[in-house]
């Protein structure tokens, strides 16, 4: 494995890591055993992708803030997201190209798409929990 799909991995890792930590986040694998994504509220909010290794991982995120989405599409090799989730902000960020962003915009991106699909609820616990 080279140190290039090693770090991805890492950031990978760290994604899903910090997904799960968020306020009623669940992991769920709706089209098979390889294919992982994190809901809140019964709403997609990060695909986490393959998981098995076959493909080169990647992160797929709901950006509605015109920075955001605009930061996280110059991303090497970012592109909208297929299936038309790309006209409603979905950007997936591939994490073993150069120059990928690092764990921690990616955590921010993926906070960001949770905040856009999750109830109100769920964001104030959120806030509270960040203490703001």
């Amino acid at each position: 494995m080279s140190a290039v799909t090693r770090s991805a991995l890492h950031k990978w890792e760290g994604v899903r890591a910090f997904a799960l930590e968020l306020p009623g986040a669940v992991e769920e694998y709706p089209w098979g055993p390889e294919d992982c994504v994190v809901k809140v509220d019964r709403k997609i909010f990060v695909f986490l992708g393959d998981v098995t290794g076959a493909f080169p991982p990647t992160v797929t995120v709901k950006l509605k803030d015109p920075a955001l989405h605009a930061h996280a599409m110059s991303a090497p090799k970012a592109e909208s997201a297929g299936y038309g989730l790309g006209k409603s902000g979905w950007v997936t960020v591939p994490l073993a190209e150069p120059g990928a962003p690092g764990a921690q915009v990616l955590c921010e991106w993926v906070e960001e798409s949770y905040r856009t699909v999750a109830l109100k609820r769920s964001v104030k616990v959120l806030d509270e929990r960040r203490g703001g």
